[in-house]
């Protein structure tokens, strides 16, 4: 079976787990933290970087230094993991959901403009399978508006729009180190704050309220409980596993590259014959290939490809519910019709993609995917 994920291990990820178990910081916050705090905001420019537990609590960090107030709104989109949408009604926010562009899942400003109200305080983007919205629009239009930004980059580590950084660009960014990502510890995530507004009150939240980090920088004498907060910090375990993961980066990053061509080769030549939608990738995105999907024509036409692949070897996997339609939400929403949340919903399709995916692997996932259609 080809799997559709593998997490994969440099090789030094135990050699630094085990330096951990010896040392005098396993909580969190210690060496490796720091290093990767500072590998961040070198390498990407943020301005000030915190590794959380997971990619959600880096979203309920954004949320909560949004200072949000119950009736506020925010506007996400609807086809998004369910985190983007729980960070801000766990803040007591009202959601609203945004339909995805008809060329990719992402939102643009032209979709998110009539939705802005008095109440709206946020635009929550999310960068879909590691390609940029348009930002500049998005930030003109929240610039207009007196908006905030959040930048949902949880697939976007290493991925640029016209040349900037994802996650540098909004004034609040999370990102996800979960296993399915490019880059992984197990489980964790980081915030990111790029607005000198936010920088001391999100190291008191991620220090469960307290101005720990200012004691242990030498700036108070002592510290106590200042704001709301919560668990956010990881263990240097986290941080140590992620280390290792940071030091091979260039690599993965262009194993991963050569397998989303291969896929993007087989398959772009055959878009007229199979009626499949593939990844856009516009003038002023980046690929750092996180993943590859297919759109296909019906949910039918997805579930029998989909059939089709797994009797023959290979596990594929479609994305998210739109989260206007879920069970949770459905009630609720009063929206007009998000149709291409719904379509994606419906009949996209993610492929196997991972480092050690072999090239003849990669290739006979395309040819499957082009036997099926065009015998359908």
């Amino acid at each position: 079976m080809i799997v559709f994920n593998k997490p994969y291990c440099s090789g030094r990820e135990l050699k630094y787990i085990e330096e951990v178990s010896h040392s005098m910081t396993m909580s969190g916050n210690g060496d490796f933290t720091k290093k990767c705090h500072a590998f961040f905001e070198q390498k990407y420019g943020f301005r000030k970087c915190l590794l959380t537990t997971s990619g959600t609590d880096a979203l309920e960090m954004c949320a909560m230094l949004c200072d949000l107030q119950p009736g506020d709104e925010v506007i996400i989109p609807s086809y998004t993991f369910v985190s983007t949408a729980l960070a801000f009604l766990r803040e007591k926010a009202n959601v609203v959901f945004a339909d995805s562009s008809a060329e990719s899942p992402n939102i643009t400003a032209e979709i998110i403009e009539p939705l802005i109200t008095p109440r709206t305080k946020v635009i929550a983007v999310v960068h879909y399978a590691g390609i940029a919205c348009d930002m500049d629009a998005i930030m003109a239009l929240a610039d207009k508006h007196n908006l905030l930004v959040v930048e949902d980059a949880a697939h976007a580590i290493d991925s640029c729009y016209k040349g900037r950084p994802l996650g540098s660009i909004g004034h609040l960014a999370a990102f996800s180190f979960h296993e399915t990502k490019n880059i992984s510890c197990g489980e964790g995530g980081m915030l990111v704050v790029n607005d000198e507004r936010f920088v001391r009150r999100s190291e008191i939240i991620w220090e469960k309220g307290t101005n720990r980090a200012e004691f242990y920088r030498g700036m108070v004498n002592k510290y106590g409980w200042c704001d709301l907060g919560s668990s956010f910090l990881p263990s240097e375990f986290n941080a140590a596993f992620l280390w290792a993961q940071l030091e091979q980066l260039d690599d993965i990053q262009n194993k991963r590259k050569h397998i989303w061509e291969i896929y993007d080769h087989a398959l772009r030549g055959h878009v007229d014959e199979t009626k499949m939608q593939l990844p856009v990738l516009p003038d002023y995105a980046t690929n750092n290939a996180h993943m590859y999907y297919i759109v296909c024509q019906s949910l039918d036409y997805r579930t029998r490809l989909m059939q089709y692949l797994k009797d023959n070897g290979v596990q594929s996997t479609f994305h998210y519910i739109p989260l206007h339609s879920s069970k949770y939400y459905a009630e609720h929403f009063k929206g007009a019709p998000l149709v291409n949340a719904d379509r994606y919903g419906d009949c996209l399709v993610r492929l196997p993609l991972y480092y050690e995916l072999t090239g003849d692997e990669a290739r006979k996932v395309a040819q499957l995917i082009l036997e099926f259609a065009q015998n359908n």
